[in-house]
């Protein structure tokens, strides 16, 4: 697109950046004599993808506000839609990790001023993170990416039921499917800001399980924990921001900017300094967050049903933004896949013959951490769900999504959001959260292991042969598990264990 001039108004000079469904490119508006940044969908993109890119189109389009990129025109060349929207220079929010108490309280006290102003225009963000906001040359906060902005009268947490949002900064609302208020921009406010002051996240866990978890019902470490000279005031309002109970934090972005606004007193000084600090870096312009340098999405897929896989990856070549470069029949030929192809996703099915994808899905999240795997089954037992997210998988959709819905999924999983297919968004967390996980944590592999042998109806005896253990040692953990589940017999402790998801029907298998 390079020399195009769209609508006869906006020339295309440069491209700046890729992402998995748009590209955005440095153009001057010949009208008005401006610099501006051009956001143009990428072809063949789906109905989801379009409506999602009208929507960042019509809920930025309602702000005018210093702190929010401002979005100029929308319009379609051919039948690529595209965004005429304000040229930002400068850097990521993630690029002053960490910053000094003051910096910290500024930046958050301009994020909650915009924050305020967009709820009270009735949209409620969603996204709020480093990437989605930039501080200018000048210090000056600018939230962006509005393409999951919802109005404050949404019932649910998507209109498709799909995508949650990025894990680490998930309001615990938001992690179980409840209607949500503008405190969730709170919320992920108070996570970006503990952050920015301590250089680490609040909750982080490999196992996207456990951090929903976490998010949902474990406390924050205080941040004086870890920065102990971190003014109290400071402090106070992070952990506000961070309470579990949407009523226990603030009771709006304003309250919050006010509270933040003493620590930032010493603005001029501190701001400018870590501005100072980092020109040794080049100045970025705010275009997409998270983008990659290629728009292509290098996809394996993993699946013994030939025909359905042969389909798909006919399917998913079909879209120039997505390259199937490698098919497994089973988990042992997708982990040699992965190993050699390296790809940006990995496309598995959850029940193959011989290593399914339950075996290897602690191996590739270990092995290879940059590789998403989004889960493709059939299977949407509870049980099934839970173990695939603790082993770390990106998402689950089920093969009765349709094939747009996949797609999306897809681009979504590489661009860093957890996603959870129709089907399954509406009862996986709560399943998580209701379950007493204390057990589960506890678990040792051995303990699994005899409770499946018990399950499979062996005695202790044979246990300890399969297993190449002492008796004695499988008597006594028994007893233990026994305490633990409340059981009163082996086989009640098995069964237990079973209904919670600890073990599997498939497990069995092996003894």
């Amino acid at each position: 697109m390079l020399g195009q001039k769209l609508n006869n108004r906006y020339e295309v000079l440069e491209l700046i950046g890729e992402g998995a469904t748009a590209a955005v490119y440095r153009g001057l508006d010949n009208r008005l004599e401006r610099i501006v940044a051009i956001k143009v969908l990428l072809p063949y993109v789906d109905n989801t993808t379009r409506k999602r890119f009208q929507r960042e189109a019509l809920s930025a389009a309602q702000l005018n506000h210093a702190n929010i990129m401002a979005i100029y025109d929308v319009g379609e060349e051919g039948d690529r839609p595209y965004l005429i929207v304000e040229y930002i220079e400068g850097r990521p929010l993630y690029s002053f990790i960490p910053s000094s108490p003051p910096v910290v309280a500024e930046f958050g006290r301009q994020i909650c001023q915009a924050l305020d102003y967009a709820h009270r225009k009735g949209l409620i963000h969603r996204d709020i993170k480093p990437a989605n906001i930039h501080i200018t040359p000048s210090g000056q906060v600018k939230i962006m990416d509005f393409g999951l902005a919802i109005s404050s009268e949404a019932k649910r947490l998507t209109a498709a039921g799909r995508i949650i949002g990025t894990p680490a900064y998930l309001s615990p609302e938001q992690a179980q499917g409840f209607p949500l208020t503008f405190h969730t921009d709170i919320y992920s406010t108070g996570v970006v800001l503990y952050e920015l002051a301590t250089g680490v996240l609040p909750f982080d866990a490999d196992d996207i399980g456990v951090l929903l978890l976490q998010q949902v019902k474990k406390e924050p470490k205080p941040p004086s924990d870890l920065v102990p000279d971190i003014p109290r005031s400071l402090e106070r309002a992070i952990l506000k921001a961070l309470a579990k109970r949407p009523e226990d934090r603030f009771e709006s972005a304003s309250a919050m900017a006010a509270a933040l606004a003493s620590v930032s007193s010493r603005r001029s000084q501190t701001v400018d300094a870590a501005l100072h600090d980092r020109t040794d870096e080049a100045p970025a312009p705010a275009l997409l967050p998270e983008t990659r340098q290629s728009p292509i999405i290098r996809v394996v897929l993993a699946d013994d049903h030939r025909i359905l896989r042969t389909s798909l990856a006919m399917y998913l070549n079909d879209h120039p933004s997505i390259e199937v470069v490698g098919e497994a029949d089973d988990g042992a030929q997708a982990l040699k896949i992965v190993a050699e192809k390296q790809p940006d996703l990995l496309l598995l099915d959850l029940n193959m013959p011989g290593t399914s994808g339950l075996d290897i899905l602690p191996e590739v999240r270990k092995t290879w951490p940059d590789v998403k795997v989004l889960v493709l089954t059939g299977r949407d037992e509870d049980a099934y769900i839970i173990r695939a997210l603790r082993a770390g998988a990106h998402g689950y959709v089920l093969k009765t999504a349709s094939e747009d819905e996949l797609v999306q999924a897809v681009r979504d999983v590489v661009d860093g959001h957890l996603i959870l297919g129709r089907g399954v968004a509406e009862r996986v967390v709560q399943g998580l959260v209701m379950r007493d996980t204390s057990q589960d944590e506890a678990l040792t592999d051995l303990d699994r292991a005899i409770l499946t042998g018990v399950a499979a109806g062996l005695t202790n005896e044979q246990i300890a042969s399969r297993i190449k253990i002492d008796s004695q040692l499988v008597d006594a953990q028994l007893m233990t598990l026994l305490d633990r589940f409340g059981a009163k017999t082996r086989t009640e402790a098995s069964l237990v264990a079973l209904r919670q998801g600890l073990i599997l029907l498939e497990d069995l298998h092996s003894f």
